[in-house]
């Protein structure tokens, strides 16, 4: 092996022990981010669904449950988990202003934190280790 790729297998070890002590090893993780790393759409959706937020776009329900590819998914099931997070509180779901049957999402202040720490500890955690 030359140097390269030890350097590139090094990097790969120290990402996947970063992910892993952030998600299934963290014994601190507020519930919110245990409910969304539960499965792989559940993630992806969170990992969406913030993004979006982030870029201040609006998420009407179709927006957000199209946030993740089909092939995750079925509809039924990525509305099901949808109007889970609102159930639970992680996330808001309001009538449009605009159209009182349309709904608008985005997440409580209380995922906007849990979210904020998670990805601040891994940031951190990949900046001491680089």
């Amino acid at each position: 092996m030359n140097y390269t790729e030890i350097q590139s297998i090094s990097n790969a070890k120290s990402v996947i022990q970063t992910i892993l002590k952030q998600t299934l090893d963290n014994p601190k993780n507020p519930e919110s981010l245990n409910f969304f790393q539960a499965d792989t759409y559940r993630f992806y959706f969170l990992m969406s669904f913030m993004w979006e937020h982030l870029e201040e776009n609006e998420m009407s329900q179709e927006y957000a449950i199209s946030l993740v590819p089909k092939k995750y998914a079925s509809r039924i099931k990525r509305l099901q988990i949808l109007k889970q997070a609102v159930a639970l509180g992680y996330i808001d779901e309001k009538a449009s202003s605009t159209d009182k049957r349309r709904r608008i999402y985005k997440p409580t202040e209380t995922l906007i934190q849990d979210f904020l720490k998670y990805t601040n500890s891994l940031y951190n955690q990949n900046t001491s280790s680089a």
